[in-house]
């Protein structure tokens, strides 16, 4: 039985060209293909993002262009991408990571066998660019195969890689969907499906390369971003997901990470949340 599936992803004029170029080629090369590949234009873009995607339009005719008239931020992007995915499952991607070959396939195959998974993600191997363009790798980030078997884990970190996962359409929308949560969409949306009952798996091999830099890790911290995370964390307390000891201990742990330097940041991430 052939399980037909989407994939959606969101760009916006800040990403670069190449990395977009990198992403779909990936996508389409698949050992198993989608049906549909839904791309959501999140305002206008670049002359470059444009020649890129008219290239893969010209050759891929299960892509579908999704333009919207303004930014609107990714949350609510993919929201309106979902509307268009006509399958029950559908791969996320972003357009700088690039998927293993054979991605699609090992997770469509266990969701095939497994019908009761609502979201299946994999770990990721991470990597970056040197000066001169190379790619090289620099850790595997882990996730729990069953996050609800260890739900201690769900309540301390994100249980799955939002880019590395393919989820039940009908289970995200029971969910609530996208909802507008800055900087913690996926998060807040896997919060919300975990306390709806949703199952979550983690094949247990990186299935993507998740792209990193320094502005990774300066992205993950700053005041603006502890304030948003703790508003989250406060969501997941009245939602059920948190426990209020859960939640004091989460702000306690999180807090002091978000507003330390950067260069101490990524000596916490790289060494103790990262398998080299």
């Amino acid at each position: 039985m052939k399980i037909n599936f989407s994939v959606l992803l969101s760009v916006y004029r800040k990403e670069k060209p190449e990395f977009l170029k990198e992403s779909l080629q990936s996508v389409f090369s698949q050992t198993l293909p989608a049906d549909e590949v839904i791309l959501v234009e999140d305002g206008p873009l670049t002359e470059e993002l444009d020649s890129v995607i008219n290239e893969f339009e010209k050759k891929e005719p299960t892509l579908k262009v999704i333009k919207l008239p303004e930014n609107i931020g990714l949350g609510s992007a993919l929201n309106i991408g979902l509307t268009f995915c006509r399958n029950e499952y559908i791969a996320r991607m972003d357009s700088d990571d690039i998927c293993y070959s054979n991605r699609f396939e090992k997770q469509i195959n266990y969701l095939y066998s497994h019908p009761d998974i609502d979201v299946i993600g994999s770990w990721t191997t991470e990597f970056h660019l040197d000066k001169h363009g190379k790619k090289i790798i620099t850790s595997t980030k882990r996730f729990p195969q069953s996050s609800w078997d260890n739900i201690k884990y769900c309540t301390k970190r994100c249980p799955v890689e939002h880019p590395s996962v393919i989820f039940k359409k009908k289970s995200v929308i029971n969910a609530g969907g996208y909802q507008h949560c800055y900087l913690f969409e996926d998060y807040h949306l896997w919060a919300r499906m975990f306390v709806n009952g949703a199952k979550f798996y983690n094949i247990q091999e990186p299935l993507l390369y998740f792209r990193i830099s320094n502005d990774s890790f300066k992205r993950r911290g700053g005041y603006k971003y502890a304030i948003n995370e703790y508003h989250t964390l406060q969501i997941f307390r009245k939602i059920g997901f948190l426990t209020q000891k859960e939640f004091f201990f989460a702000v306690i742990t999180r807090f002091p990470v978000r507003i330390m330097p950067n260069c101490i940041r990524k000596f916490i991430y790289t060494t103790f949340l990262r398998k080299k």
